[in-house]
């Protein structure tokens, strides 16, 4: 079933990047105008469903609620998903009671195109190009030239050499990490996490956590 469209926005080109989603009417300053709707499954069932993506395609409808809940857009989504990546957002994400909605964090004239940082959280296995897939091309003053986060690749850890532990073979160990909670290989967007009915964003930069903010662009 088709879902309703918003009064409020609407769907066509954008300059920015593929389609985008414009304002019809002025949206005030902390309006909620959409949720970010699609089916709503599990990490291992996200990154089956993607498993031959292909890392030089920035495309995802993936949203991270949290650890254990990702919203695919791909499948029963709406209109939010074709909202575009930029530096000098006019909306954020937000979470709510394992919801996703999309607030306006300023007013937005009639015309003017929607858009929020997706802050795409870099992986420890990035390839050398993650930053070319993943480029920004919002052309608002202050952008910093990528969807990633943090904006410049962390210089890597220096290793340390561990001590071995007796007790369990490798193989043992193994199979008791297997099922400890773990990064997921699939890029996700993602929300600044509110707790129901406060008054008040966290004080937490949205997306600054990697379980808060894994995201990709589309089309």
């Amino acid at each position: 079933m088709a879902r309703k469209a918003s009064p409020l926005i609407e769907v066509r080109s954008s300059r920015i990047h593929g389609r985008g989603v414009f304002a019809l009417r002025r949206i005030r300053k902390g309006m909620r105008i959409i949720e970010y709707l699609g089916e709503r499954i599990t990490h291992a069932k996200a990154d089956r469903r993607y498993a031959d993506h292909d890392e030089n395609d920035n495309h995802t409808f993936l949203f991270s609620v949290d650890r254990g809940l990702v919203i695919d857009a791909a499948v029963g989504g709406n209109d939010a998903r074709f909202i575009n990546h930029s530096c000098g957002p006019n909306c954020e994400s937000v979470i709510e009671r394992r919801r996703v909605f999309i607030d306006a964090l300023r007013d937005i004239e009639p015309g003017e195109e929607l858009s929020y940082d997706y802050q795409i959280g870099r992986e420890r296995d990035d390839p050398p190009n993650v930053d070319e897939i993943y480029a920004c091309r919002c052309g608002v003053s202050e952008c910093r030239g990528t969807m990633l986060w943090p904006p410049k690749r962390p210089r890597p850890a220096r290793k340390r050499k561990a001590a071995a532990k007796p007790g369990k073979s490798a193989a043992e160990r193994r199979r008791a990490s297997s099922g400890r909670e773990r990064a997921s290989t699939k890029r996700r967007k993602s929300a600044t996490k509110r707790s129901s009915g406060a008054a008040s964003r966290s004080a937490v930069p949205s997306s600054a956590k990697r379980t808060s903010r894994e995201s990709g662009r589309r089309r």
